[in-house]
């Protein structure tokens, strides 16, 4: 991977950090529980998904060892998703400075950047039991939000809770579309990475 494409991807991901950092943007996104999880958290997987072109090229094929199928990465991005549900942390994250720099320092480190190295490596098997663990925890967590009767943030109004629950629990049926249009027509191991070829006999 070149030099400029690296650089191009950190520069990336660091405007993308830098710009949610802006008080503004920060506030908004903040304001409500529902732009806290659905625009801020996704944002910030993207950073660091973006920092993937930046490894140096030897890291990805070292990294195999001890990610076997990408079953390592993808556990560890599925952990540390399950944490920054947790509607304590989605409180504190607003209130508490320390608990604000973790969220911005954990999601793109420990679950961006991980699923975009493991998924690429990923088998069919270990690539569907991730996404119905996804769809099942969308649907687990948007129907807690939704029939909770009390709120379960001290930021957060009653209504944003359980309008969250909506938006969770269609994403997870839009998943389960989504999966089984795949299924029907296409294979999720389309892109993990080819074996490396036998070398031509001549």
């Amino acid at each position: 991977m070149s030099r400029a494409r690296r650089a191009c991807s950190i520069g990336a991901a660091a405007l993308l950090l830098l710009g949610l950092r802006m008080p503004p943007v920060k506030g908004a996104l903040e304001a409500t529980m529902t732009a806290q999880m659905l625009l801020l958290m996704p944002l910030l997987f993207v950073a660091g998904a973006l920092l993937r072109a930046a490894l140096p090229a030897r890291i990805v094929p070292r990294s195999a060892a001890w990610d076997y199928r990408g079953i390592t990465g993808l556990v560890l991005a599925s952990v540390a998703s399950v944490f920054w549900l947790l509607p304590r942390l989605l409180d504190s994250a607003v209130s508490q400075p320390a608990v604000d720099a973790a969220r911005y320092v954990s999601i793109p480190l420990l679950i961006g950047l991980p699923f975009s190295v493991s998924w690429p490596r990923a088998s069919f098997i270990v690539r569907g039991v991730f996404l119905l663990e996804c769809v099942a925890t969308l649907f687990r967590m948007g129907w807690l939000y939704l029939i909770w009767p009390h709120r379960l943030c001290n930021n957060y109004l009653l209504d944003d809770q359980q309008r969250l629950g909506q938006y969770l629990v269609l994403i997870g049926l839009a998943a389960c579309i989504a999966i089984a249009a795949k299924l029907l027509w296409g294979r999720f191991d389309a892109l993990a990475e080819a074996p490396p070829r036998a070398s031509a006999q001549h």
